[in-house]
């Protein structure tokens, strides 16, 4: 029996100054099934580009809304990553 290659589907929402360099509010990613948030990182960096990644650099992540301390955390099947860049207080 050969290998089966399992994937999921990330979905992953930018904003603010994230949605303007990736020039997608939202989009899906396919990834395999054992894909942590840096794998996701990395191909999305592969996907849009150096300049964002330099924005990447500066974000911090929520999955599935709560926040990523740890990115060789694994996804799970139908997972959900906001980007959030810095945002300025007032």
């Amino acid at each position: 029996m050969g290998a089966v290659t399992t994937t999921i589907t990330l979905a992953v929402r930018y904003f603010a100054a994230a949605r303007a360099a990736a020039g997608v509010e939202t989009e899906k990613v396919q990834l395999p099934a054992d894909a942590t948030v840096d794998a996701a990182l990395a191909a999305l960096r592969a996907q849009h580009g150096p300049e964002f990644g330099v924005v990447l650099d500066r974000c911090s992540y929520l999955l599935d809304e709560v926040a990523v301390r740890d990115r060789s955390t694994v996804l799970g099947p139908d997972a959900t990553l906001d980007v959030l860049p810095p945002f300025a207080g007032g």
